[in-house]
């Protein structure tokens, strides 16, 4: 898909990320990631990030990357798949060239690795991966990467090819100021950890679309809630918020590191096998994994 396609494609509806899926020996389960992909490509997503933040990335050789991006190309049929991309310069174009290789429709430019950075530096940064790839690049603002609104600016100018901006930050003003700037120039997406608590606010501000992790494993009641969402019915949304939403955040939050491993979790209780966290991750506990089993449950999925 050409940059203007999937940006299009992108605003169009919820979009997802993919756990990535191991064995117990850590190494990758392509086969029982691809059984993933193929389902929740039957739910109408928008798009489905492969080897995103929820997909562990930042566990990920450059390798691997790629092998992921080509499994999930191969089941998701008509749902594009845009691949995470990130870490040093080198290192990211390396993965951006990986990606595009395996099939990729796009990229989602995570954060730069550990250093925090000054505007001219993530300028230098994002436009050095913009032009190593001829794919459309969503950049996010996330933890020691944060751009500003002049600094978007300037790489939606010198950067065909950047066609998104995802925001990880929860700073409702900095992202008006963004959306106000470049309006209809990029597409904006939600991406707050369980985005769902968070996303009347940021809908308000231009924030239309946002990632679901959920949708790994409820992905009915994830479209229902994005739906209402849409549609401005606040009581649905409520009620699903009540009913699902603010209890999982509980759970959640019992452990740094937790919402990727709740999400893994998660579609283990659905019947697939994710396989385990990698390092320095942590898998749920027995009895938080009870309590999650119990919630997906009186939810209905």
């Amino acid at each position: 898909m050409s940059p203007e396609e999937i940006k299009s494609r992108l605003s169009s509806g919820l979009l997802s990320f993919p756990v990535t899926h191991f064995d117990s020996d850590l190494r990758l389960n392509l086969a029982s990631y691809r059984e993933h992909v193929s389902w929740l490509s039957s739910f109408d997503a928008a798009a489905l990030f492969a080897a995103g933040g929820t997909g562990e990335f930042f566990s990920l050789s450059p390798e691997e990357v790629g092998e992921i991006t080509k499994a999930a190309k191969d089941v998701s049929g008509s749902v594009p798949i845009i691949s995470g991309c990130g870490y040093g310069i080198e290192l990211a174009k390396d993965v951006a060239r990986r990606a595009e290789k395996a099939g990729a429709d796009g990229l989602l430019l995570l954060p730069h690795y550990l250093i925090g950075a000054p505007q001219e530096g993530i300028y230098q940064h994002v436009k050095a991966v913009c032009e190593a790839t001829g794919l459309g690049v969503i950049i996010y603002n996330r933890a020691n990467s944060v751009a500003n609104a002049d600094t978007v600016a300037r790489l939606a100018d010198a950067c065909p090819n950047l066609i998104g901006f995802k925001d990880g930050t929860g700073k409702v003003d900095l992202v008006r100021n963004v959306t106000a700037k470049l309006g209809d120039r990029l597409c904006y997406i939600g991406g707050m950890p369980t985005h769902e608590l968070f996303a009347e606010a940021f809908n308000a501000v231009g924030v239309t679309t946002y990632s679901s992790a959920v949708f790994n494993f409820v992905p009915a009641l994830a479209q229902r809630f994005y739906k209402a969402m849409r549609s401005e019915d606040h009581t649905t949304m409520a009620a699903i918020l009540d009913g699902f939403f603010f209890e999982f955040a509980k759970i959640r939050d019992r452990e740094v590191g937790y919402p990727v491993s709740i999400i893994k979790a998660g579609v283990e209780l659905i019947g697939r096998t994710p396989g385990p966290v990698r390092p320095p991750l942590t898998n749920l506990k027995p009895d938080e994994k009870d309590m999650l089993a119990r919630l997906i449950e009186s939810a209905g999925g």
